[in-house]
């Protein structure tokens, strides 16, 4: 990932929040955020259908994502979804129309007081109409159609011409629309206020539309039997139609994921084949003492090598994780409360005004920090600098009075291993669940200092931990290590550059099972509260996982512009 590139995912995630604040600010509703550059509220997705509303904020003007926003506030606010579902059609280009000119309808509901709202949507129509022009795809029938009626929608619900870079380019459609649509058209001005009043004139647009796409199919001796017609339509209209499609590729790569039908078959209730084989290992034992003093070394050249300043990053983390504490009482004040020990002062010095005490409040971070991380085998060709921005925190946090942990997780072999081989002879049943053995690692506790702890956090150096990743179960164990600690806060970082992988697994189940778990592990854990969980993706973004996460650049040198932004990160700032 390059330099360009990782600017071009801070960009995005720095405007995804502003967009979440703004959709929570006008909406009142504080479960809306973005995750995997889609918008959810709550852990549910809220689907985007509107095509002039499909925007990529890595790329475009920040006007083009904020009125994107101001168009999903607008529709969550004057919109019924379920009475939308219900009208829906079946047809995928009349609910396409129907979809659009429902968006349409509610952007006329501007609020007087907010004429910002009103030039951001109007820029992002235009500026999409213009995208969709010159893409080529009006040079077909269909496409022409399609955008046809999208401007003649949009001009007569906002009573303003319509684009007029493609008014002469149109006229000729639009023509040979007006007698057909003319009523229809009338009918959703006038109800635009009113979406019950709206829809059937709506709908009456889009069976004018969806009966003319299936004439000319059927002119030209389009047979589209053999496939479905979704596809169809989402192939033919890929930059008007939004259903589901991924994302491009432009940027840095999000974390793929879908759903799985096995887990939510079983209601959610993730299966372990066998235990028989986990463990949990002290990660110093697993190396050889002069091989680990070796690796200590390495790491602490490299460790010398960043340039950090470490008195700037203990204030930093002191400023976000420290709190007042009651610390004893200041004598002597002039203010504050009488201190009855100094009132025969005031009888012999009646000018004597240092007669009170206060309360002295010191900061002190009463909180638990583990770094989680991710041992699968592609991480190998990032772990040394893994491992020394985890050796900065560590001592960092340690020397503003935060105790620290340091984890990963890997499995005990390759394919499935034992487990693997016990599914095997016992005939493989179907849907086994987890089908590896999982080795739980633990390379610096709590209650052991970082100095104490310095070798064996070296011991990451070693290749062949890394085997595949089975990353829910990893983020439950660490949560309940951090639960059964007394401080007031904890906060565990998990360190990845993937989604969750195990061959074995993914084999014998469905592709996404792995996935859903780390999904419903980190929901459960956020609505519990006790555990704040972020998300570090190392050259890849994990917001389709975690809420509050950070992307980074690890084939590039640590520095402190990324140590400030994990600062932020941690202090919640970074809540999508």
């Amino acid at each position: 990932m390059t330099a360009s590139t990782q600017q071009q995912a801070r960009r995005q995630q720095r405007v995804e929040e502003l967009c979440a604040a703004t959709l929570r600010a006008l909406t009142g509703d504080a479960s809306l955020h973005y995750r995997g550059r889609r918008l959810y509220r709550g852990e549910a997705r809220l689907p985007m259908h509107a095509p002039h509303l499909r925007v990529e904020a890595a790329e475009d003007d920040f006007v083009d994502c904020r009125a994107a926003a101001d168009g999903m506030a607008l529709r969550l606010l004057h919109s019924d979804a379920a009475l939308h579902r219900r009208l829906l059609p079946p047809d995928p280009i009349e609910r396409l129309v129907f979809e659009l000119l429902e968006q349409l309808r509610v952007e006329t509901q501007l609020p007087p007081d907010m004429p910002g709202m009103g030039a951001n949507l109007l820029a992002r129509f235009e500026n999409w109409s213009r995208a969709f022009y010159r893409s080529g795809l009006t040079e077909g029938t269909l496409g022409m159609l399609l955008y046809t009626v999208a401007q003649m929608c949009w001009s007569r619900l906002n009573a303003r011409r319509v684009l007029e870079e493609t008014e002469d380019y149109i006229e000729g459609t639009r023509a040979a629309l007006v007698g057909e649509l003319g009523s229809a058209l009338a009918g959703i001005r006038r109800h635009r206020h009113h979406q019950a009043a709206f829809a059937p004139h709506a709908l009456a647009i889009a069976r004018i539309v969806g009966q003319r796409v299936r004439d000319e199919r059927a002119a030209a001796g389009e047979d589209t039997n053999g496939e479905d017609e979704d596809e169809a339509a989402a192939r033919s209209f890929a930059l008007l139609l939004d259903f589901d499609q991924d994302d491009g590729e432009d940027g840095i790569a999000a974390a793929g994921t879908g759903a799985s039908k096995q887990f939510e078959d079983a209601g959610q209730r993730y299966r372990v084949f066998t235990t028989r084989y986990d463990r949990e290992e002290e990660a110093g034992s697993l190396v050889r003492k002069a091989l680990l003093r070796e690796y200590r070394e390495r790491l602490d050249t490299r460790v010398r090598e960043q340039g950090i300043n470490r008195s700037r990053l203990a204030r930093m983390l002191a400023a976000v994780l420290a709190e007042p504490r009651r610390d004893g009482w200041l004598f002597g004040e002039e203010e504050g409360r009488v201190d009855g020990r100094r009132l025969a002062q005031l009888v012999s010095s009646p000018a004597e005004r240092r007669l009170f005490r206060r309360e002295q409040l010191k900061p002190a971070a009463d909180c638990c920090f583990a770094i989680l991380i991710d041992c699968s085998g592609s991480m190998k060709t990032h772990i040394e600098r893994v491992a020394t921005l985890a050796d900065i925190l560590l001592r960092t946090l340690e020397s503003v009075g935060v105790r620290t942990e340091l984890l990963g997780f890997t499995t005990g072999a390759w394919n499935g291993g034992r487990a693997g081989r016990d599914w095997q002879s016992a005939g493989r049943p179907a849907a086994p669940g987890r089908l590896n053995e999982v080795c739980h690692m633990v390379f610096k506790e709590a209650e052991r200092s970082w100095r104490r702890a310095r070798p064996d956090i070296a011991a990451l150096f070693k290749p062949d931990l890394f085997r595949e990743g089975i990353d829910g179960e990893a983020v439950d164990w660490a949560c309940e290590r951090l639960l059964a600690r007394a401080e007031s806060r904890r906060i565990l970082m998990v360190i990845s550059d993937g989604c969750p992988a195990d061959s074995a697994t993914g084999l014998a189940n469905d592709a996404f099972y792995l996935d859903n778990h780390l999904k419903e592990v980190v929901a459960r854990r956020e609505r519990q509260g006790a555990v704040e969980i972020l998300g570090l993706g190392v050259g890849l973004d994990l917001s389709p996982f975690y809420r509050r996460c950070l992307a980074t650049d690890m084939s590039q040198a640590l520095d402190n512009s990324l140590f400030h932004e994990i600062v932020q990160l941690v202090g919640g700032r970074r809540h999508r």
